[in-house]
């Protein structure tokens, strides 16, 4: 299922405001009761939302939600961030990308590039890139999580550990104001340390909404990326941990006022 622009809407709506009712959201959007209630309900059929009377509620964070669920969410923000990204990495490299709906979207952009060595533990990733004109396409080895395709463990670390690429491209499950990558899986984690460890240039994308989810591993401080690309201008206190990393942050809120953007 793929969520509407209104459903989109209304998940950003429980985001901002943790509730939302029917009668309120009828009025706002022009339609009828019954198409909101029909709404709540795929949003809440799919654990993206919680039955109220009258209305719905935010889901609390307790765990990463299904990965098909994740590809739903912030699609056009998702694209756009994965775009920005395959923008700072050239033709005739090589890179390493980790599993997530993200990354898979920065995959999907660079099937424009030509020459690239592509390493990942995201099965998805490799697939996307079959057929174009890359020049060495390698999977991680290790055993699959068949709930979303990623390859993770300590085979997959030590496989990972065999090469030095030119960027590493990760994704992020949650964001603190404190400048903290998180992640909920541990075994997700040393595999993105090891993407992180050996490569030259280190990218995380991840959007706003993950400043509103909490997880419990960290990955890494955005002061020990390189490039952080997002949708929105992070936090004060995220963006004060960045430059004393000399992190650059790229947001499509700049790019929208400024132009765009170079690395």
């Amino acid at each position: 299922m793929e969520l509407s622009g209104r459903q989109q809407e209304i998940l950003e709506s429980l985001r901002v405001e943790g509730h939302v009712e029917v009668e309120a959201l009828a009025n706002r959007f022009n339609v009828t009761s019954q198409t909101i209630r029909r709404d709540l309900g795929e949003l809440c059929d799919i654990g993206l939302a919680a039955r109220t009377h009258g209305g719905a509620r935010k889901v609390a964070s307790v765990a990463n939600r299904q990965y098909h669920e994740r590809r739903m969410l912030n699609g056009p923000e998702k694209e756009a961030i994965g775009a920005l990204a395959a923008g700072l990495i050239p033709n005739d490299c090589s890179l390493c990308l980790n599993i997530g709906t993200t990354t898979e979207q920065v995959a999907r952009a660079l099937t424009r590039h030509s020459g690239l060595v592509v390493v990942s533990n995201n099965i998805n990733i490799i697939n996307q890139l079959m057929g174009t004109r890359v020049r060495e396409l390698i999977l991680v080895g290790g055993a699959v999580r068949t709930t979303d395709g990623a390859i993770v463990g300590e085979d997959a670390v030590e496989f990972i550990s065999r090469y030095k690429v030119d960027f590493a491209v990760i994704g992020a499950s949650a964001l603190d104001t404190d400048g903290a990558i998180l992640d909920y899986d541990s075994r997700e984690v040393s595999v993105a340390r090891a993407i992180l460890r050996n490569s030259r240039t280190r990218i995380c994308v991840a959007d706003s909404s993950k400043f509103d989810r909490t997880a419990p591993v960290r990955i890494c401080n955005v002061a020990e990326l390189d490039y952080f690309v997002t949708d929105k201008r992070p936090p004060r206190g995220f963006v004060e941990a960045a430059l004393r990393g000399n992190t650059q942050i790229i947001s499509l809120e700049d790019q929208d006022e400024h132009g765009s953007l170079s690395a």
